[in-house]
C-alpha cells in the first residue's frame, strides 16, 4: 500500500522535519520507502494507493511511562491535596501507594483488565500505538505478576504494542514494614526472577525516594536486573534529589523519569550514559508542584527529552498524549518539537526499542494521521483531539 498527498513530518534534534507532497510505502507491517512522491522508486509505484488528503503524518504515538493497571481511585486524595495535605503526608498516613495496593490486590483480574481497557481506549482515539504498563500496585508476588498478565492482555484485547515493567520497588507494604531486606529478597527479586520466567517483564523500575528506596537499594536491585539481560529504568529526583538518577544512568538505565530536582552531577551522568529524560508534567500538574525539571540543563547537555501521560490513579490520573504535549510546553517550556520528539523517537528510546517513533524505512508501519496543517498544532490545541486515522501495523483504522 502507498499512502500519498501525506504531509510527512516528525522531530529530532529539537527541530521539525517536515516534507509535503511525500508518499510512505507500507510493505506488511513496516514501511518500505517514504519521502517526496515524485521520488517515488519505479519498482514500488506498483502497490494499491490511497490518499490522505494533504493530512499530516507522524509516527504513531507512544506513551513511555503509564501506570495503567490498577484497582479503585484516589478522588478523595484530590480533595485532601486541595485541602493543603502533601504528596508525603498522605503516602506516610496511609494514604497514597498504599490505598492502590489494597484496592488492585482485591480486583479480579476481569475487573482490572476492563477498567485498564478504557484507560488505553482513550489512548488509542489519540494515535497512540505502543504504551508501556508498569506493575508496582501489588506489592507482593502473586498481585504484581497477576498485574503485568492483564497488561499483555490489554496488548491482546486492543490494536496496541505494550511493554512491560516490574517495579515491585515501588513502595514498602505494610506487612513488610520492618523488614526492607526482606521485601526486596522474596518480592523485588524474587518475584523478579518469577516473572521473567514467565515472560511477563520487559524492563525493570523502581521509586527511589525518601518515602521508598534508596539509590543503594536500587542499585542492587538493578544489578539483579542485569544477571537477567533486563534494561533498567527509574523514577528519581521527584521529590528530592537522591542521586537515583545518575547511579541509574551508571547502571546503563534507558531513562530516568520525573527529575524534577535533578542537579548537575545527574544531567552530566545522563548524557554521558544516553539516558533519556522522561517528562511527566501530568503529576507535576496535579501535585501542584513549584520544582521545575532542569529543561534547559538537560537541553544544553545534549539528554533526549521525552514525554510521558504517568497514568495513574493518585499524582496523574491523566489519559491524554495530546494533553501531556501541550503540558510540556505550556509548563515545563518544551518547544513543540521537542514535544513531538519526546511521545515519538525519544519515548522509543526510552523504551529501548530501535524500530518505531520514525518514519523511515524497516521501522514499524505504526502512524498517526491528523487533520492539522502543521505539527505544532499537535501541542498548542487544548481539549482538541485532531486524528483523522491512526495506523497500526500497516493497517488502516
Amino acid at each position: 500500500m502507498i499512502l500519498t498527498d501525506a504531509v510527512i513530518a516528525t522531530a529530532h534534534d529539537g527541530a521539525f522535519s517536515v516534507t509535503r507532497d511525500a508518499a510512505i510505502v507500507i510493505d506488511g507491517d513496516r514501511i518500505a520507502w517514504a519521502g517526496k512522491r515524485a521520488d517515488l522508486p519505479a519498482a514500488q509505484a506498483a502497490h494499491d494507493t490511497r490518499s490522505l488528503g494533504g493530512r499530516l503524518v507522524t509516527p504513531g504515538l507512544i506513551d513511555c511511562h503509564t501506570h495503567l493497571v490498577f484497582g479503585g481511585d484516589r478522588a478523595q486524595e484530590f480533595d485532601m491535596r486541595l485541602n493543603g495535605a502533601s504528596y508525603e503526608e498522605i503516602a506516610r498516613a496511609g494514604g497514597g501507594i498504599l490505598s492502590t495496593v489494597h484496592a488492585t490486590r482485591q480486583a479480579s483480574d476481569d475487573q482490572l483488565l476492563a477498567s485498564a481497557l478504557a484507560r488505553a481506549d482513550h489512548l488509542i482515539a489519540e494515535g497512540v500505538t505502543t504504551i508501556e504498563i508498569k506493575s508496582g500496585y501489588g506489592l507482593d508476588v502473586q498481585t504484581e505478576m497477576r498485574m503485568l498478565r492483564v497488561a499483555r492482555a490489554v496488548g491482546r484485547e486492543r490494536p496496541l504494542r505494550v511493554v512491560t515493567t516490574w517495579l515491585a520497588a515501588h513502595a514498602l507494604p505494610p506487612e513488610f514494614a520492618s523488614d526492607r531486606a526482606g521485601y526486596i529478597d522474596r518480592v523485588v527479586l524474587g518475584g523478579m526472577k518469577a516473572a521473567h520466567a514467565e515472560g511477563l517483564v520487559d524492563t525493570v523500575d523502581g521509586f527511589c525516594e525518601g518515602i521508598a528506596f534508596s539509590a543503594a537499594e536500587m542499585a542492587r536491585i538493578f544489578d539483579h536486573a542485569r544477571t537477567l539481560g533486563l534494561p533498567v529504568k527509574l523514577h528519581a529526583e521527584q521529590l528530592s534529589d537522591l542521586g537515583g538518577a545518575a547511579m541509574a544512568a551508571r547502571h546503563g538505565a534507558i531513562s530516568a523519569d520525573h527529575l524534577e530536582w535533578l542537579g548537575d552531577d545527574g544531567i552530566a551522568a545522563m548524557a554521558q550514559a544516553g539516558t533519556v529524560a522522561v517528562m511527566l508534567p501530568g503529576a507535576f500538574y496535579t501535585l501542584r508542584e513549584t520544582k521545575l525539571p532542569p529543561i534547559e540543563g538537560l537541553r544544553a547537555a545534549g539528554v533526549p527529552m521525552a514525554l510521558a501521560t504517568d497514568c495513574n490513579p493518585g499524582t496523574s490520573p491523566l489519559t491524554s498524549l495530546l494533553m501531556t504535549m501541550n503540558m510540556g510546553a505550556t509548563l515545563f517550556r518544551m518547544t513543540p518539537a521537542e514535544c513531538l520528539a519526546g511521545v515519538t523517537h525519544n519515548a522509543a528510546r526510552a523504551l529501548g526499542l530501535s524500530d518505531r517513533g520514525a518514519i523511515s524505512p524497516g521501522m514499524l508501519a505504526d502512524l498517526a494521521v491528523w487533520d492539522a496543517a502543521h505539527p505544532a498544532e499537535l501541542s498548542y490545541r487544548i481539549g482538541f483531539n485532531p486524528l483523522h486515522a491512526r495506523v497500526f501495523g500497516g493497517e488502516i483504522a
